[in-house]
């Protein structure tokens, strides 16, 4: 990458650290607070109903912030059209789930009192596509500092309220509310931070044209969403809510936890990837860069997550949760592949082959709802390690397409990504064998931290990771 491009991707991919790691570890704190205060049943119940606002928050997207982003200069018409038909779709969706609620809660989970919650709950994609077209044009112009403040405000904002409504015993209403005033602020300041503003003069062609390429990545991103949240639809109609709530939260500190990383990826990703789309070399070296990135931060902050499991949240949020952490360290494999996963979609929807995409993530996403409806007799524990096994092996499709699109070889691919995961591994066994007498969990996960840590950036330092050098130096020229 030439100097210009390069810097900025890496003052994105600094900005989206910045904004990720900070919304992330906010949200772990106020998580705390919550989890202290709430019981696996009242994270179950809002667990449930999350397939059906992710469903009706991609439909109301439409693929039209990925479409907008892909057309070279786009101009207010484009961004007018996007508007208005985003606020058509918005509204019709919520009217159809507001009047379905009754159906998803008695008939799906025989849980009549969901209903309320669930309308309420659905009020999220609603205001969110108040702010979609300003989030897109921050995104092509990316404004990652803005976007940085827009998600630390919201979350302190609609983090506090929960807190507050938690330990006045209002239960799941309290994460109720916090998901919608979240996309209520953030919304807000959308607007605040973008100049554009939508015009009367309504012409939906523009967006019909898009709908063409977003379509796909409309179809793609559903099944996506089915297959994310089938967990938490599956365990709601055959568990209930409390087994629910024990994997919705190890899985919420996972998502958390690769979110940090994932958020800051695609922050930049598909930006600066369009931008060498015509030399193929550079656009390779981009893509090896961002893979060698991903996996230097992914697989010691994923796997050192699931490392210290149970220690953490037995001592963090109490003993009513450690059913979680068997779960957490199991997800936590997951957790560190899933950026890579992302990186290689994105590439294929910066080359302009999103029927690709569609197809490759239709495909997985199928075999994991088959599997996981096939397996559900067998327990929790079996659907985890299905689920886990089966994106793992799909990493070398997205490798195969990788190879047919910009000629990566695998073991390219391989020699960027295998060194962080050994060296990560390494450094979590030899801690393992040391920390083997201590039995004193706060100083057991106060050991495990920070002896992984030293291991595994001392092993960097003297292997001489470029990648790490890189990105030290980046830092301190910023300073």
């Amino acid at each position: 990458m030439d100097y210009g491009l390069k810097n900025r991707a890496a003052q994105g991919l600094l900005w989206g650290l910045l904004n990720n790691g900070t919304v992330q570890l906010l949200g772990a704190l106020f998580g705390i607070l919550l989890l202290q205060r709430l019981t696996p049943d009242d994270y179950g119940k809002i667990t449930m109903l999350m397939v059906f606002a992710s469903l009706a928050s991609i439909m109301q997207e439409s693929g039209f912030t990925a479409a907008l982003c892909n057309l070279r200069e786009p101009t207010h018409r484009d961004y007018n059209a996007v508007f208005w038909c985003q606020m058509g779709i918005g509204t019709a969706l919520y009217v159809l789930l507001f009047l379905c609620a009754p159906l998803i809660a008695t008939h799906i989970y025989h849980e009549p009192s969901l209903v309320p919650l669930a309308r309420f709950l659905f009020l999220g994609f609603l205001i969110s596509s108040l702010g979609t077209v300003q989030r897109a044009w921050m995104f092509i112009h990316l404004k990652n500092r803005e976007t940085c403040i827009i998600a630390i405000v919201s979350l302190l904002i609609s983090s506090t309220v929960a807190v507050t409504m938690a330990y006045m015993g209002y239960a799941y209403w309290s994460l109720a509310v916090q998901n919608v005033l979240f996309i209520l602020v953030v919304a807000v300041m959308n607007w605040c931070y973008s100049p554009w503003r939508p015009s009367l003069q309504i012409d939906l062609g523009p967006a019909r044209r898009m709908f063409g390429f977003g379509s796909k990545l409309l179809l793609t991103n559903m099944v996506n969403s089915l297959s994310s949240n089938a967990f938490g639809f599956l365990l709601g109609h055959y568990y209930g809510a409390y087994q629910t709530g024990v994997y919705g939260t190890a899985r919420k500190w996972t998502d958390m936890s690769s979110n940090t990383v994932n958020g800051m990826l695609t922050g930049v990703a598909q930006p600066v990837l369009s931008r060498v789309v015509d030399d193929e070399e550079r656009y390779r070296r981009a893509f090896r860069k961002m893979l060698r990135f991903v996996s230097f931060v992914s697989f010691p902050c994923l796997l050192g997550l699931g490392f210290i499991a149970y220690e953490f949240l037995v001592l963090v949020v109490g003993e009513k949760w450690s059913e979680s952490a068997s779960l957490l360290t199991m997800l936590s494999l997951y957790g560190a592949i899933f950026p890579l996963l992302t990186l290689y979609s994105q590439m294929t929807i910066s080359r302009g082959r999103s029927s690709i995409n569609m197809w490759c993530t239709l495909s997985l996403s199928v075999l994991v709802l088959v599997g996981l409806v096939a397996l559900h007799r067998l327990g929790i524990r079996v659907m985890v390690v299905y689920f886990i096994t089966l994106n793992v092996l799909w990493l070398f499709v997205w490798q195969y397409i990788a190879w047919r699109l910009i000629r990566l070889r695998l073991w390219d691919a391989l020699r960027d990504v295998l060194p962080f995961l050994c060296i990560s591994v390494g450094a979590m066994l030899l801690t393992w064998w040391i920390t083997r007498p201590i039995d004193n969990l706060l100083l057991l996960l106060v050991a495990k931290v920070l002896l992984t840590a030293s291991l595994y950036l001392l092993t960097m330092w003297l292997a001489r990771a470029r990648i790490m050098r890189e990105s030290v130096d980046y830092i301190f020229r910023r300073r």
